[in-house]
């Protein structure tokens, strides 16, 4: 487990110290690289998972109908807006008696693999292409949650979101959402190559043991901070669905 920021200023390459202009890539040294990595990578994921794409895609049609693709717009780098885009995996809350239902409950057995594997995340590789998001980063939670962040909290947003990030590979959710953030912000400050590549490796074992995934969470389980209750959502928090 990573040890939490204790005096933010004795560390190095703080981005919240870079300019705020032009592509994120180039305002700290480094990021270049994994601009690059990022790019080369999600070009070639794509390519080489184009089939299961094209049969996940063809899946939801057939189970949900259309949309095949859930979209919702997220905080990026900066806390600048963008369009996340992930598989869908809810019945659309107005199909048939299904409106009363739960977030829970509206997850269809396919949604359910799709989020154990992760397979669902995978469009968010075009985020990545576009330069809104990059492979390894802070999960982009919702944009109804800036003004709720503390300062601090709100350094989480000094490097683009990811796909992964070290708060997943520590835990996920099960972990508080006070520890993840202090996860997130320690990643900020700490980034590196050798860290994404870490994080994307650990990534890759735990998705192959479907292990920490948590379905469901209810509100009452993940607000720890103190906030009123709309800050954390049920499962959504991290995955911001509301098909």
């Amino acid at each position: 487990m990573a040890t939490p920021v204790d005096n933010p200023d004795q560390n190095h390459g703080a981005a919240s110290d870079l300019p705020r202009t032009g592509p994120w890539w180039r305002h700290r040294p480094g990021w270049g690289l994994k601009r690059l990595f990022d790019l080369s990578a999600s070009l070639v994921g794509l390519l080489l998972l184009s089939p299961l794409l094209a049969a996940v895609a063809l899946a939801i049609r057939v189970q949900m109908g259309s949309p095949v693709l859930f979209r919702q717009e997220r905080p990026g780098y900066r806390g600048a807006p963008f369009i996340l885009t992930k598989f869908r995996t809810m019945r659309d809350a107005a199909e048939g008696e299904v409106w009363f239902r739960s977030d829970g409950e509206r997850v269809t057995w396919l949604g359910r693999f799709l989020r154990r594997s992760s397979i669902d995340e995978l469009p968010e590789l075009l985020n990545v292409i576009r330069g809104e998001m990059s492979l390894v980063g802070p999960r982009p939670l919702l944009m109804e949650y800036l003004d709720k962040y503390t300062p601090e909290e709100m350094r989480r947003h000094d490097t683009p979101p990811g796909i992964t990030g070290w708060a997943q590979v520590n835990g996920r959710q099960n972990i508080p959402f006070s520890e993840r953030f202090r996860l997130d912000v320690w990643y900020v400050e700490h980034w590196s190559m050798a860290l994404d590549l870490k994080i994307l490796f650990r990534t890759f074992y735990d998705v192959s043991k479907r292990s920490d995934v948590v379905v469901g969470q209810n509100v009452d389980e993940v607000d720890d901070l103190g906030l009123s209750a709309d800050r954390v959502r049920s499962d959504r928090a991290e995955e911001g669905e509301s098909e």
